[in-house]
């Protein structure tokens, strides 16, 4: 199985319902609202499925992309779409395990952009936002895009951190947050 992303480019995805790839209209919309804030910056994937999002930020020049993904399976799939879509001068890497065991160690890095999509029934909201807070891998201009159902949202309160916006496609809802002005 496939689908595409920016540039008419191809990404294998896992077969079955192990992993949920962001659709291509969030996608879309995703890297419209933060167009012209992709090229150069640092992202960071959380529950990165097939790796779309940093497939797509490495398309649009993302100078680093690092994912988190708890499946073996899908870090492979992961580690291949960004190798088809990488140019030289742009890293990445991909790891592999839990997201809350993973994040202290990135400690010491920010980054611009963080797309966090986790399985929507998951109870990592809270914490993995925590987390990030915590150890401010959060670059202080930048933002944080949670996607999850709408219906079953509770907005969860992270000191110093404010909503900029809040967009809705269908099922999907994506919340943006940045730190206080």
């Amino acid at each position: 199985m496939s689908l595409r992303i920016y540039g008419n480019r191809q990404l294998k995805t896992l077969p079955g319902k192990e992993t949920r790839p962001t659709s291509a209209r969030v996608r879309e919309a995703v890297f419209n609202i933060w167009q012209g804030k992709i090229a150069l910056c640092r992202w960071l994937d959380l529950c990165a499925g097939n790796g779309s999002m940093g497939a797509e930020a490495l398309c649009r020049e993302a100078s680093l992309v690092v994912g988190i993904e708890q499946s073996s399976r899908a870090c492979a799939i992961i580690q291949q779409n960004w190798q088809q879509v990488a140019h030289a001068e742009q890293e990445f890497q991909v790891l592999r395990g839990d997201v809350l065991q993973r994040l202290p160690k990135l400690s010491g890095q920010q980054f611009d952009r963080i797309y966090f999509d986790p399985p929507y029934a998951s109870k990592l909201y809270q914490p993995v936002l925590e987390a990030i807070a915590h150890y401010q891998l959060l670059d202080p201009t930048g933002e944080i895009a949670v996607e999850h159902n709408p219906q079953d949202w509770t907005n969860p309160e992270i000191p110093s951190w404010e909503i900029c916006r809040e967009k809705v496609y269908g099922n999907t809802a994506v919340t943006f947050y940045q730190n206080e002005k």
